[in-house]
């Protein structure tokens, strides 16, 4: 027997993670990769990055700008950030005390969840939801509690924001523009979470990665910027999707010093600081003109209309985003039992990977959907385009709208 096959290895592996495995989306993403397949699944971004970034982080390699820096970042990066709240989240925040710079929005959260709440405590996760936020909580030993916000609109209710509350609830968690749905929450909805917040003593972490990607006009509100919600709340942002840079790994949270000070110490445990010469890259792209931000945006909407209209096309009803880069689409009428059947189908037989619904939710709900990720470069989404409208789900129920042929 070697060591390898001990029976005694798993006594080794921590109660924290049993019973956790790795997400949906890392799990296509290899399928994918296996099968030579276009990866519309995980939100990758394999656009390019602004020559601006990627010059000022070359720059700091070529001239060996490589030590640690603080465990909070850069000073000039958080006084750049600092700037930015203030003008597009309406948020005073100083850069001293108040901003810490983390590995990607994901380590944001990891530091501000094990930072601020204890074990046993619960923490209120809206669904559908972005798994990370889930594991995560559950790493830090805390409990999810869980909301449903129904398709196609994901309406926010006070009432049953208050209902799906329990006595151990501290903490809520709202993503804003949403992974997966696209959802945006609206003033209304915010200042129904502010109620709860307030009344119920609540933490309110928000996540808002996608908060420059959004569509038909819509504004982005920023959670603490509403109702007074500054003194109990964190947000968190990231870099990853504005510049393309996921693998970069670069977020950052806002929030009151007292706050924020416990975060930076366990960001400095967990993970020392960001990457020193990454950071002055990014440094340069908070610098890019408004012009930037607006025509990104208009390109995703652009890719986003039009891979909802091949989906629509391929039989699937597309639930049209307000944000982000992701679409939800209702695949019921394919006939297939679960989403990770019409997910692997698609991916074999149709050759473009999807991540299935069923990772976004407890329960049923996301059995009839799949996630498709637009962050692609054009002739990328029309050869994925093609090949969606070539898939015939073998027997399955769909009817392909627009030449009302029946799948066989």
């Amino acid at each position: 027997m070697t060591r390898r096959d001990h029976p005694t290895t798993t006594n080794f592996v921590a109660d924290r993670v049993r019973g956790l495995a790795q997400s949906d989306i890392r799990r296509m993403s290899r399928a994918s990769d296996r099968a030579g397949a276009i990866n519309l699944g995980q939100g990758i971004c394999d656009l390019p990055t602004p020559p601006a970034v990627a010059g000022a982080a070359k720059a700091a390699i070529d001239r060996n700008d490589s030590i640690y820096t603080y465990p909070e970042g850069h000073l000039a990066l958080r006084r750049a950030i600092a700037e930015k709240v203030a003008r597009d989240n309406g948020l005073q925040a100083r850069p001293d005390g108040e901003i810490v710079v983390t590995v990607g929005a994901t380590g944001g959260y990891a530091a501000a969840v094990n930072a601020l709440l204890n074990p046993g405590d619960g923490i209120l996760i809206m669904e559908p939801y972005y798994g990370y936020h889930v594991n995560g909580a559950l790493i830090a030993g805390l409990e999810p509690h869980f909301l449903t916000l129904a398709p196609p609109e994901f309406t926010l209710t006070e009432q049953a924001l208050r209902a799906a509350l329990r006595p151990n609830t501290r903490a809520i968690v709202v993503c804003t523009p949403s992974n997966p749905s696209g959802k945006m929450f609206s003033r209304a909805e915010l200042e129904a979470v502010a109620r709860v917040a307030h009344d119920r003593d609540l933490l309110v972490i928000s996540d808002e990665i996608y908060e420059y990607i959004r569509y038909d006009g819509r504004p982005h509100l920023s959670p603490a910027a509403v109702a007074g919600l500054w003194p109990r709340s964190v947000t968190i942002m990231g870099l990853s999707k504005t510049f393309s840079i996921t693998g970069w790994r670069l977020g950052y949270t806002v929030a009151p010093e007292p706050l924020s000070q416990a975060i930076a110490l366990v960001n400095d445990l967990y993970y020392v600081c960001a990457p020193n010469p990454l950071q002055h890259g990014v440094l340069a792209g908070f610098a890019l003109p408004p012009t930037y931000f607006s025509r990104m945006a208009s390109d995703y909407q652009r890719k986003r209309d039009r891979l909802c209209r091949v989906l629509t096309e391929a039989g699937m009803s597309p639930i049209v985003p307000d944000g982000a880069y992701y679409v939800l689409a209702d695949v019921t009428e394919w006939g297939f039992a679960t989403a990770q059947e019409a997910a692997t189908v698609l991916l074999e037989e149709g050759g473009v990977a999807s991540v299935p619904g069923s990772a976004f939710y407890r329960g049923g709900t996301g059995e009839g959907l799949l996630r498709f990720c637009f962050a692609k470069e054009d002739d990328v989404l029309e050869e994925a385009g093609r090949r969606i409208s070539r898939f015939r789900p073998r027997g399955a129920l769909a009817t392909v709208r627009g030449n009302g042929r029946t799948a066989p």
